[in-house]
């Protein structure tokens, strides 16, 4: 089971890339879920927390750590 720390964990590490950005489908490809709906909305709860930002790279839908 996905769980939302490991999400975080994938997306920054702190001490190493703090402001990282990763898109939606290298977090789909690191988490290995086959439920694409589940992730979107545990990423969807995380940016209603504000723990998450959805930003754009490379013209592809990414995701920010805002706090943890």
């Amino acid at each position: 089971m996905v769980k939302k720390i490991d999400i975080l964990n994938f997306i920054t590490d702190f001490r190493k890339a703090p402001n990282a950005i990763k898109t939606l489908s290298e977090i789909k490809t690191h988490v290995g879920v086959a439920d694409e709906e589940l992730l979107l909305k545990l990423l969807t709860e995380m940016q209603q927390m504000r723990t998450l930002r959805e930003v754009e790279k490379d013209g592809q839908k990414a995701y920010q750590v805002t706090a943890k």
